[in-house]
């Protein structure tokens, strides 16, 4: 079965989502997995459409990368809720849908008459999924990206071990991003549940839960033990200082050397790997390495109980360090991938996308835009199905689907 031919995951059902880049994401992993996404604009578009960067250079409405990363395989009406007619046609258009995504300020949809708790005895199927700061039974305080990181706590534990530097926000929407990744399981968990309930039901993300819940174990920290982690270069913050992590290598590169060796097997396959070329006399960590073979594998437990797993341990950390003085990064990174380590090079989003690897898995993706007589290149996905495939198509023209607004109001 080819992908033209097979259904994707997602096929047959309709999905109604109000255009917000907060919660633009998880309409497009719904779209892209072949649910019918249509994109509610206001009059003139969603104001996404006017952010730079544009393609060519050229500003305009269909000319926002933006808008064409987050609205991939949706389609495009516009109406006008707060008339009577738009909101008329808005409550059509929910008669036809399995679920809604939106991330209206609070308030907003119940004034006019739209939100969950005005529809739902006339639509009891649908699935409603309200992405707000605090959730629906909290404040709503004005918010970005980078004040719900904040204020969520992932941007306490990113930066560096000098802790008089300022906290490093993640770039990329991390807070939107992270709320539609809780969003969209929750979806699916609940159109699971309707088939054999015949009931939807109302899903309420807080972007602020999603993001504290992704603090790693700096939120249990301080609710078990009233301690605060500390932010450290490249790897992860924690309550007491840990070992470096990220090294330069030969190339100028910077290199995450992720978990150091710890048990004989990787010990003696580093110790093959000095052999090999030939630096056994440089290397002035060899002969501590090769007392590796007597540790099954050295722990926390060990390294406490046992001072020579120690210098053991801390042996394999700086041959790998002495190998990145002398390699460049991408064969110091296949050499410990081969070798069974964890290790990555420190990839610009652009330099990733090039990767072997991820070109010959077939994640860089591209998509043909007909109106431009041309394919550009996206982000694909990070998952994929042998029988129901995914596949992104371009991201729809303004009201390019108008007619479905005329489909439902007949």
């Amino acid at each position: 079965m080819t992908p033209k031919d097979s259904k994707a995951a997602l096929t047959g059902y309709r999905v109604i989502e109000l255009a917000s880049e907060r919660c633009a994401l998880a309409g497009k992993l719904l779209a892209d997995m072949g649910a019918e996404v249509i994109v509610v604009e206001p009059p003139g578009g969603c104001e996404t459409r006017a952010w730079e960067p544009f393609a060519d250079d050229v500003p305009g409405l269909e000319n926002s990368l933006h808008w064409w990363h987050y609205n991939t395989s949706k389609k495009s009406v516009m109406v006008d809720i707060e008339t009577e007619v738009g909101a008329q046609q808005f409550r059509s258009l929910l008669a036809t849908a399995d679920v809604v995504i939106e991330a209206e300020p609070l308030g907003r949809l119940d004034a006019l008459g739209l939100d969950w708790n005005q529809l739902r005895e006339d639509e009891s199927q649908l699935i409603w999924t309200s992405i707000s700061h605090h959730g629906r039974d909290g404040a709503d305080p004005p918010a970005t990206d980078l004040t719900l990181l904040a204020e969520g706590g992932p941007v306490w534990s990113c930066g560096y071990d000098d802790q008089q530097l300022p906290p490093v926000r993640g770039g990329g929407n991390q807070a939107f991003h992270t709320a539609c990744h809780y969003a969209v399981p929750a979806i699916l968990v609940a159109l699971m549940w309707r088939e054999t309930s015949s009931r939807g039901q109302l899903i309420d993300v807080s972007m602020l839960g999603a993001a504290n819940a992704t603090t790693e174990f700096a939120t249990l920290w301080w609710l078990n033990a009233e301690q605060e982690v500390q932010r450290q270069t490249g790897r992860h913050a924690h309550v007491r200082p840990t070992e470096w992590t990220q090294i330069r290598c030969a190339d100028g590169r910077w290199f995450n050397t992720g978990m150091p060796p710890r048990n004989k097997r990787e010990f003696a396959a580093l110790r093959t790997w000095i052999e090999e070329l030939g630096l056994v006399e440089e290397c002035s960590s060899y002969e501590i390495l090769k007392l590796g073979d007597q540790y099954e594998r050295i722990g926390v437990f060990e390294l406490d109980a046992d001072p020579l797993a120690g210098e053991v341990f801390q042996a394999g950390r700086d041959v790998i360090e002495f190998l990145a003085q002398r390699l460049p990064a991408y064969e110091l990174f296949l050499g410990l991938q081969e070798r069974g380590m964890a290790c990555g090079i420190v990839y610009s989003p652009d330099e990733m996308i090039e990767d072997p690897h991820f070109v010959e898995r077939g994640f860089p993706v591209d998509v043909f835009y007909e109106d431009r007589n041309s394919t550009y290149t996206h982000p694909g996905a990070p998952y994929r199905f042998q029988r129901t495939p995914w596949m992104a198509t371009r991201a729809p023209h303004l009201g390019e689907h108008q007619v479905l607004i005329e489909d439902v109001s007949e």
